[in-house]
């Protein structure tokens, strides 16, 4: 037993089986404690807030309930799963979470036995335990399966294509819906609506009653109110309180045994036991340091520059203003994409889908045939799972559809799930695309401008973070398709001679590094299509090309330039700097940047030990011409 000073209970369960053995009377006392050393360490170090305190009873519940590991338990996303972390051993590492070698920012297999499957995007979650409740039967095992979404994760198909095959099968498995109104922002949608209606008749306290359904609708289909579930092959139970242990406790003792696909629907509510996070759950979703009893925000510092996602904002409502065929879509990523102002000021030309990445893309694609403008705010890596969508819907088509891609590169805390790494090798190798990287924030709102003017699909990806503080042009005016800028000169004094090629956000490193090199620094602005007259004027005029990016190396920009050279059979010595074929875990943008030898140093450390190279001391174009 470990004892923690004002942690009387907390400090004796360091793994499930401890909790087990707990009086039902203390669970409560429990959950108090839970709650409040989350508040505590969280208030000291950040990181997702508002969604754990609201799973702390239904953690406790789970692992009372079911012998984990033995039993399996798959949580959905992870931004719930800090009560699941500290309940199973890893509480004193809580400190560490989403820092440099320390906890995963969610579910990570590698970390915990009792962490079943890896997460980080939504609604994976009921497909994974389909898929261990099938081994199960395959294996003729005895154990339970369980998976946790919440009512935003369930918006997405795939939550139903699992639903729909499980139970078909008749696995036997049970799928906890926890229902407490929201996403990162506010719930969407028909589901969330009929859930909505059925509190409000059964008389339950529960965060739907501040956006109450509409009541001009049909409600008999309230007597059955499982029965979108029921058709599907569930067998649905519930609203239960999620907050009260005792009701929780009794529900998962009468399902644990249960044969076939069964449901519980827990009511919950986001940042529960902390009155600023159940009063602004968006605000307190992920946080910053804040002071553990007010939840008072140090006070910010002096404005600097803006964010690229406040650059996008201020942008689309310029361009919705000016043009009323500009449409904005995002998958629930209001807050997080910039939209919040865009949403207040043109709600009719505003569309968030929920959680369905691959929908918003193919809704795009619709609104694009109807003669609007439409533009898609998504991060990189969820635009992934919209990809088919992406070629058969939109590329395929050639409908002018506009992706505004946040976060693209290394994205920092929230680790391999999250970093945008991949979008330039996956976005260039399709048809009809052009892909647009800002070096800062006049550079973001004129590749958007240009997008716009587009007769043809375009994607503007950037960086997450502020821009570098350049002054924005009045007017975002379009950029000549296809053409980069040299944006510093070689002044002759070294040997070899260096040209660097950089994409996105990665042109002010460059810019750092070339001082050394006495190098010259292009910024390519288009992967797609590139600038193959620059590319091939650098190559006759230097004796080394550098390609740098914040994307994986395999496939990406540098490849795209390889490509150009061998095409037109150049053989200046190139070299490409970018993302390692590896995934990149969790840290601080700064500290991976660095990891990855895309940092000032690491970039110059590359050049100098490929200039040392032997096949740079022969005569070149640019020495013999």
């Amino acid at each position: 037993m470990t004892d923690i000073p004002g942690y009387a209970l907390l400090g004796g369960v360091n793994a499930p089986a401890d909790l087990r053995r707990l009086p039902a009377t203390e669970l409560p006392a429990l959950a108090l404690e839970v709650r409040r050393y989350l508040i505590e360490t969280l208030g000291r170090i950040g990181g997702h807030f508002a969604a754990n305190l609201g799973t702390v009873e239904l953690s406790i519940a789970l692992h009372r309930a079911f012998d984990t590991p033995h039993d399996r338990l798959v949580w959905d996303v992870g931004h719930q799963a800090y009560p699941h972390k500290m309940l199973t051993g890893r509480r004193a590492r809580l400190e560490t979470i989403r820092r440099l070698g320390g906890l995963a920012p969610f579910c990570h297999r590698a970390e915990s036995e009792y962490d079943t499957f890896g997460v980080g995007h939504s609604s994976t979650s009921i497909s994974a335990a389909a898929g261990m409740a099938a081994a199960v039967r395959v294996k003729n095992e005895k154990r339970r399966v369980v998976a946790v979404i919440g009512d935003g994760g369930m918006t997405a198909g795939m939550a139903f294509e699992a639903l729909n095959h499980a139970g078909h099968l008749k696995l036997d498995m049970l799928v906890i819906y926890n229902d407490n109104d929201m996403s990162i922002s506010e719930n969407v949608g028909a589901l969330r609506n009929h859930s909505a209606r059925l509190l409000r008749r059964l008389g339950i306290d529960a965060p739907h009653k501040q956006r109450p359904a509409s009541e001009d609708h049909n409600e008999a289909h309230l007597d059955n109110p499982g029965a979108i579930f029921e058709t599907l092959g569930f067998g649905y139970h519930g609203p239960v309180d999620g907050h009260d242990l005792d009701a929780l406790g009794a529900a998962l003792e009468r399902l644990r045994d249960a044969s076939g696909p069964q449901l519980l629907h827990v009511v919950t509510v986001k940042g529960k036991g902390f009155d600023p996070a159940e009063l602004d759950p968006i605000k307190y979703h992920g946080v910053t340091q804040f002071d553990p009893v007010t939840g008072a925000f140090p006070r910010k510092k002096t404005a600097g520059a803006p964010s690229y996602t406040q650059v996008f904002g201020q942008w689309l409502c310029e361009a919705a203003a000016a043009d009323p065929a500009v449409v904005a879509i995002t998958p629930a990523m209001r807050e997080g994409s910039g939209l919040v102002d865009y949403a207040q000021r043109f709600p009719e030309r505003y569309f968030d889908v929920g959680i369905a990445e691959q929908h918003a893309v193919t809704l795009a694609a619709g609104l694009a045939c109807e003669g609007l403008k439409p533009v898609c705010a998504i991060y990189s890596t969820f635009l992934q799972r919209g990809y088919d969508q992406l070629i058969h819907d939109v590329a395929i088509q050639n409908l002018p559809v506009l992706f505004a891609l946040d976060r693209g590169g290394l994205v920092g805390a929230d680790g391999a799930t999250h970093h945008g790494a991949y979008d330039f090798s996956y976005l260039r190798c399709i048809p009809n695309l052009v892909v647009m990287a800002p070096s800062d924030e006049n550079e973001c709102r004129r590749m958007l401008a240009t997008g716009l003017t587009l007769q043809q699909p375009s994607a503007v990806r950037y960086p997450r973070g502020n821009g570098s503080g350049v002054a924005c042009d009045a007017e975002a005016r379009p950029l000549a398709v296809g053409k980069g800028r040299i944006l510093r000169e070689a002044h002759g004094r070294r040997r070899p001679r260096v040209a660097i090629l950089a994409f996105g956000a990665m042109v002010q490193p460059a810019l750092e590094a070339a001082e050394i090199f006495d190098a010259v620094v292009a910024d390519m602005r288009f992967v797609k299509p590139l600038d193959t007259e620059l590319i091939l004027e650098l190559a006759n005029e230097n004796d080394l090309l550098v390609t740098l990016e914040d994307n994986a190396r395999l496939g990406g920009a540098g490849s795209a330039v390889n490509e150009v050279l061998v095409a037109q059979h150049h053989t200046v010595p190139v070299l490409n700097l970018g993302l390692p074929d590896q995934f990149i875990e969790h840290g601080t943008r700064e500290e991976l940047l660095a990891q990855c030898g895309l940092d000032t140093a690491g970039i110059q450390r590359a050049v100098a030990k490929r200039l040392r190279s032997r096949d740079l001391d022969r005569p070149s174009s640019a020495q013999s011409a």
